[in-house]
């Protein structure tokens, strides 16, 4: 662990090539470079104010979403990671993690987003990165419960939770607006006591992924 803003927080994770960690100021470009690369890919699935791609995906966006992020973080109310690969030269930036809308007390909950370079896409990256973000968020996070809101006709996205076992707990009718409209969503859960018995989520992932070899 770095410092000790929050509990679990500032973090760095990894497993073989993926790398979770917080986003630095110099990450700009290249967030934004893999946003712009990626508008049909991303857009469908995401909320976003009104305005171009283009505008909501600049270095200019990225540093605002940087200093919102760093606030909530430091509030403890977000876990919020750049996900990168580690290749031959350093580390690419490939997608996106957070652990936010973070509640404690008799809660201890939160609630996981994330996506992915459609070019990295159905390599494990995400399912691997989810389940090391859950596992900290267990541990040193201290939470209880990580849900997980996805659109039904997502179903990249709804693979990577259901493969890592996430309960389907509800239908949210109208949840969230998205791509000009009221979007449905199936809300996934998993506690700690889910994985506990098995080493963790990641322990788990790593044995459903030797089964499939």
């Amino acid at each position: 662990m770095i410092g000790d803003e929050a509990p679990g927080w500032p973090v760095v994770l990894t497993d073989g090539p993926v790398l979770l960690r917080p986003y630095r100021r110099s990450d700009a470009a290249d967030w934004s470079a893999v946003r712009q690369r990626n508008q049909r890919w991303l857009a469908p699935w995401e909320p976003a104010p009104p305005g171009p791609w283009h505008e909501l995906n600049s270095p200019d966006a990225f540093r605002y979403l940087y200093r919102d992020q760093r606030r909530q973080s430091r509030r403890g109310e977000s876990m919020p990671f750049a996900v990168c690969l580690v290749e031959t030269g350093g580390e690419r930036l490939v997608g996106h993690l957070n652990i936010g809308n973070i509640v404690r007390r008799a809660f201890c909950s939160g609630y996981a987003g994330y996506w992915v370079d459609a070019a990295v896409a159905g390599r494990g990256v995400i399912p691997t990165a989810l389940a090391l973000a859950v596992d900290h968020a267990f541990a040193a996070g201290g939470l209880h419960r990580i849900e997980v809101n996805v659109r039904p006709e997502n179903i990249p996205s709804r693979r990577v939770v259901e493969k890592l076992g996430f309960r389907e707990e509800s239908y949210h009718h109208r949840y969230m607006h998205i791509d000009g409209a009221w979007r449905d969503h199936i809300g996934y859960a998993l506690t700690s006591e889910d994985v506990l018995v098995e080493g963790g989520l990641l322990a788990r992932w790593r044995r459903l992924q030797a089964s499939a070899h």
